[in-house]
């Protein structure tokens, strides 16, 4: 085992840089079109064309009085047809997507500070857990007030806190803070009063809080009330006050939009270094995990006193830390705001671009639907779903590509056979958003896929692309998620105004704290040679 810690890594300069890992994968940095031959960039002039019709949809989500957004809408675009809920991801998506669309001649400097300023306006008096200054995950977009029945059923809805919805509104408030003068003093202030310390369970078991792995994790969030709540709680608190009831569910594994909570928390120093190191990177190899999708492979290394399994999945010649699920969410949003695959050469520089090749060559080559871009989405037969490429994916039941949840099983060594090991897969069903994700890794292969999901499927709006279709059948799920929408919007504003919202989000003084830690690391992630 290797013990590498931070007083070590400044010692060290890193050989490989973020466009060094890259080109050793055969990828370019922004896409891969010059080292593969595959289709070339096409004009901006189609990009901002969609960034300009996403603004229109989120634009239409939001209510003119409270700034806040609603979670979805059809493709009428109507006030009327707001979904009348919204979430603090939500809220966040809505102000990240506005500095995009500034930066990019969408909206004009005035308009966007007046509505970040209306949006911030509406937080200061929105009912919220004020010991942690964490947001309720429900509220009405057009009033504020928090959620108590839920508006579609009447069912009950019981005031939570979630670390993930958490730390999108904080990220927005951080990118806010310091990417707009006017709006950027009270989204700080907003931001100041937030303890990400308050899902932090150091794992030790004292104060009766649930022993965990070493290191530390993120609670999945608690419940400020006592009446109501489900089970699977605990009265406690991390920092003190009144009790609140949280979650025994934790975070734990690194590949995870919720990687975002726990960079909030190490870079404002409010949660220690080495939680970083907590997390699973896949599960262990030994054959009582057999129940995990595939058996790993990977060493075990020790970083700040942490010992860490630095296992990856087999896949189509590469080997890939996987998610729980498998999806291009999981893996990249946090990369919307950081760029780890600089930060993080020998870890995230590895693994982002080898999932995105990932996806790509599942949808266009083992699969065979002829798009690709798999992330959880609205389900084109109505609802919502999780969609993912489950070879990547730790979970037994998968995330799957297809409407028919088709299995992919290869067994975990001598341990289980498999169960699927050659699959037909079906009627699969693609996430633009998941694409535009991609987009900062393949521009090209991206850009070209969506051109297809537009042209050739038809899968577009007045409000920019609807938010999935199964390519078999045709059937397109023709509605805007304001969450996914952001992600487009975020994606696009890092590829065409020259990486806005990280630059926004990284500033110097997080770089100090975060890189060092992220940067430390080597995952078992790279293309295998013969």
């Amino acid at each position: 085992m290797t013990d590498l810690t931070l007083p070590a890594l400044g010692r060290r300069q890193l050989l490989v840089g973020g466009a060094a890992s890259l080109a050793a994968l055969g990828l370019a940095p922004q896409s891969a079109a010059a080292a593969s031959g595959r289709p070339g960039l096409v004009p901006n002039s189609r990009l901002h064309r969609w960034a300009a019709d996403t603004w229109r949809s989120l634009d239409a989500m939001t209510d003119p009085d409270t700034g806040l957004p609603a979670d979805n809408i059809p493709e009428s675009l109507a006030a009327g047809d707001r979904s009348g809920y919204t979430s603090p991801t939500n809220i966040g998506g809505y102000m990240w997507s506005a500095v995009v669309a500034r930066e990019l001649g969408i909206i004009t400097a005035a308009d966007c500070s007046r509505r970040l300023l209306q949006t911030i306006e509406t937080l200061e008096g929105m009912e919220h857990h004020e010991p942690s200054g964490m947001y309720f995950n429900w509220y009405d977009e057009a009033t504020g007030e928090t959620l108590r029945t839920w508006p579609e059923s009447g069912d009950p809805v019981e005031p939570f806190v979630s670390s993930v919805d958490s730390g999108w509104l904080g990220a927005a408030l951080l990118v806010v803070a310091n990417a707009d003068p006017v709006a950027g003093p009270r989204a700080r202030a907003l931001f100041d009063g937030m303890r990400w310390d308050a899902f932090y369970n150091p794992g030790d078991g004292a104060d009766g809080h649930p022993t965990v792995r070493t290191g530390g994790l993120m609670h999945g969030g608690f419940y400020p009330f006592a009446d109501g709540r489900p089970g699977g709680t605990y009265q406690g608190t991390h920092i003190g006050g009144e009790d609140v009831w949280l979650t025994t569910h934790h975070y734990d594994t690194i590949v995870s939009e919720t990687r975002i909570t726990s960079y909030l928390g190490i870079l404002t120093g409010q949660v220690p270094a080495k939680h970083y190191f907590a997390a699973w990177r896949t599960f262990p190899a030994s054959c009582d995990w057999s129940w995990h999708e595939m058996q790993p492979v990977g060493e075990t290394r020790t970083y700040l006193g942490v010992e860490v399994f630095e296992g990856a999945y087999t896949y189509r010649g590469m080997h890939i830390v996987p998610g729980w699920g498998g999806s291009m969410f999981e893996e990249l949003m946090p990369a919307v705001f950081v760029p780890e695959e600089t930060w993080a050469p020998r870890s995230w520089g590895l693994n982002h671009p080898l999932h995105v090749r990932a996806e790509r060559e599942h949808g266009m080559e083992e699969a065979g639907y002829g798009y690709w871009g798999f992330s959880p989405a609205s389900n084109p037969a109505g609802g919502y779903r999780e969609y993912g490429l489950d070879a990547l994916g730790m979970n037994p039941d998968g995330y799957y590509s297809d409407q028919e949840s088709t299995k992919y099983d290869i067994g975990f060594g001598e341990c289980r056979e498999g169960t699927a090991t050659n699959p037909t897969w079906g009627d699969g069903v693609v996430t633009p958003h998941a694409s535009f994700l991609g987009m900062m890794y393949e521009r090209g292969e991206a850009t070209s896929n969506l051109i297809r999901i537009q042209e050739q499927l038809g899968a577009y709006g007045s409000g920019g692309f609807f938010d999935s279709v199964a390519v078999k059948s045709g059937t397109i799920a023709r509605r805007y998620l304001s969450l996914d929408q952001a992600m487009v919007m975020g994606a696009l504003g890092n590829v065409l105004a020259k990486g806005v919202l990280r630059k926004a989000f990284s500033t110097r003084a997080v770089e100090a704290k975060l890189r060092p830690v992220i940067g430390m690391e080597e995952f078992g992630a790279g293309v295998i040679d013969g």
